[in-house]
């Protein structure tokens, strides 16, 4: 690889990296990581009412 590949890929991956210190930082100032456990525990709560089941009517035929 010769000198001029090297100059481009350094700032790239210098540049990539600032990026995702970036990327980090603004996800914790925005809260995305102030309840990891709540998350993971309400996956398996199943919170939604069931229906009753319906008795058959008059009307319905079989």
């Amino acid at each position: 690889m010769d000198a001029l590949g090297l100059v481009l890929l350094i700032p790239l991956a210098l540049f990539m990296g600032l990026l995702g210190l970036l990327a980090f930082l603004w996800s914790l100032r925005s809260g995305q990581f102030e309840d990891l456990d709540g998350a993971a525990q309400r996956i398996l709560f199943d919170d939604d009412p069931k229906p009753a089941p319906r008795a058959p009517g008059p009307d319905k035929k079989e």
